[in-house]
């Protein structure tokens, strides 16, 4: 039996003219899609014929188109990123949907992501989440020593790789029922604390990380493992298991001193 390789769907989208401004689903009707083309290329599509008709295109967020960025993040029926597991929104095709299907189209829903427009949100939160302590100094008056001249445990190092493939998509966020970045925190810290050059700075790195991140009005972890199952880049939740041991270790050593 022959795959059809056109769908017709029916799209009922969030518009939103900014973050005060009250938002509404629009429905959308896009016939003759391609199974064979990706999410974002249906909704150049759908934005295309809504210019031909001089209507406002949909305002939604993407760059390199190849899951590396987390740029492309849209809650499609009720999941981050789309059905599939381990995909970004920009690697999910069209053939994981069936011709009549009803496709919901949201962004991430969070206090700490208000609404630009439409389906842009605005996650400069993780930003300064990074800022405040997401970095290694170094002194390189004078010669500074090669990083590759410092012995580290394989296990460490592939841990440490494995919790710096996080994109900063916010998919677990907006999975979690109460808006927590814990996993995306989390990993920030764990690539760093698993090394030697990092751990110089981690006891006040984690503090400062930790701080901003109630700062910006995430919630807490419940330990549901929602953002872990949603994650397109698969971060363990062993790395908030990770952070709790470093802070609450700092917090210690920093009562001791006094």
């Amino acid at each position: 039996m022959a795959t059809l390789k056109n769908i017709n769907i029916t799209l009922k989208i969030w518009r939103q003219q900014n973050a005060k401004a009250k938002g509404k689903l629009e429905t959308y009707t896009l016939n003759d899609v391609s199974t064979d083309s990706s999410f974002l290329e249906m909704l150049d599509m759908l934005n295309e014929n809504l210019i031909e008709e001089g209507k406002e295109p949909i305002a939604f967020d993407h760059d390199c188109r190849e899951g590396i960025c987390g740029m492309c993040s849209l809650y499609i029926n009720g999941r981050p990123h789309g059905p599939d597991y381990g995909t970004t929104t920009c690697q999910l095709h069209m053939r994981s949907f069936k011709d009549g299907d009803t496709i919901y189209i949201e962004p991430w829903r969070s206090k700490a992501f208000p609404v630009i427009k439409d389906l842009i949100v605005d996650r400069s939160s993780f930003d300064r989440i990074q800022q405040a302590g997401g970095y290694v100094s170094i002194n390189t008056s004078g010669r500074t020593v090669d990083a590759n001249t410092i012995p580290v445990p394989k296990q460490n190092a592939d841990d440490a790789f494995d919790a710096a493939t996080c994109i900063g998509c916010g998919a677990c966020v907006a999975a979690c029922k109460n808006g927590s970045a814990m996993l995306f925190v989390g990993a920030k810290v764990s690539q760093f604390a698993l090394l030697p050059q990092g751990r110089v700075e981690a006891s006040k790195r984690v503090q400062k990380m930790v701080a901003q991140m109630d700062a910006e009005g995430f919630g807490n972890c419940s330990n549901t493992g929602a953002c872990e199952v949603e994650c397109p880049k698969g971060i363990s939740l062993s790395n908030i298991a990770r952070m709790n041991r470093e802070f609450l270790s700092a917090k210690i050593a920093s009562e001791e001193k006094y």
